[in-house]
């Protein structure tokens, strides 16, 4: 399937590999689109194990924002090259900040909190891949996408306290993830967690398992990816964001006569939009809606 990538300054190129995609390649943050609509950012700062710094916060933010103004996109890939996921935040990063003024710093994690907030609230639906070690702020990453699919040999942990830190930009996100009985475990112990675990608290969704020769696990992996984006890609586009925005609404509120009237005037404007319309209309008559049209799905997922 051809891909596009996306750089910086928002230009689109064909992925195909040249000497001038040599800058690109070696960026901190990997975007590419494919025909899809499905958008990949990778984290790509090997050598420091995706360990992340203001420079990479920036960048991340940055492909967000514009990722969100394309109209023509539907989903999100969270990725990262390499053995490991990440790290978490860049340690030599975090003793220079320790440096600078209350003020400087007080900056700096506004910027990490707001890249936390972008990501929980990406319009449309977001899927993070995840190997190795998820450390750290890592974890906050993975606590704002909607679906987590990891390696079976993934270890996660929520070190700050053996640094004398604390996990707090990341908090808020880890607690409404895993609840916070288990946030209090995990954040005052700072316990490496496996993948079997991480599930069973509702860390992540998916394993795919690692014990498989490399390219029997590299299959099963993107068989994974590939049914959920596909069963995404079945969805209306919509629908998705509106469903996304639902589940943040409900969490927020309490459940009263606002919220009760609120999801009554949902459902009722979406049964006649032109979404709605079409959804209902393409079932009864045994077709696929308008959004499959050029996407590359399967009929019995629909059925």
């Amino acid at each position: 399937m051809k891909k596009y990538k996306l750089n910086q300054n928002r230009q689109a190129e064909n992925t195909h590999k040249t000497n001038e995609q040599s800058d690109t390649e070696s960026s901190d943050v990997l975007c590419e689109i494919d025909a899809n609509g499905i958008a990949t950012l990778t984290l790509n700062r090997v050598g420091k194990k995706n360990a992340f710094d203001d420079a990479m916060i920036e960048s991340l933010t940055h492909y967000l924002d514009t990722l969100a103004a394309i109209p023509t996109i539907r989903c999100l890939l969270l990725r990262a090259n390499g053995t490991h996921f990440s790290a978490g935040a860049d340690l030599h990063w975090m003793q220079s900040m320790a440096e600078k003024s209350v003020k400087e710093n007080h900056q700096d994690a506004q910027q990490l909190a707001h890249l936390m907030q972008v990501l929980d609230t990406f319009p449309h639906p977001t899927i993070a891949v995840v190997q190795g070690w998820a450390l750290g702020g890592a974890l906050g990453l993975i606590c704002c996408c909607d679906i987590v699919i990891a390696q079976s040999n993934t270890q996660f942990c929520l070190s700050e306290v053996k640094l004398g830190l604390i996990p707090a930009t990341i908090g808020p996100y880890v607690c409404r993830a895993i609840g916070v009985r288990y946030a209090r475990r995990y954040m005052l112990t700072a316990e490496r967690i496996d993948a079997n675990t991480a599930q069973h608290i509702g860390l992540i969704h998916l394993i795919v398992d690692t014990e498989a020769k490399a390219d029997a696990k590299e299959y099963r992996l993107e068989q994974q990816i590939t049914q959920l984006t596909q069963a995404i890609l079945n969805n209306s586009p919509t629908a998705l964001q509106q469903a996304k925005a639902l589940c943040h609404t409900c969490e927020n509120q309490p459940i009263d006569k606002k919220l009760i009237k609120y999801t009554s005037h949902l459902i009722a404007d979406i049964r006649v939009s032109e979404q709605g319309q079409e959804g209902l209309s393409a079932f009864f008559d045994k077709r696929q809606p308008s959004w499959c049209a050029n996407t590359k799905v399967s009929t019995k997922e629909r059925e």
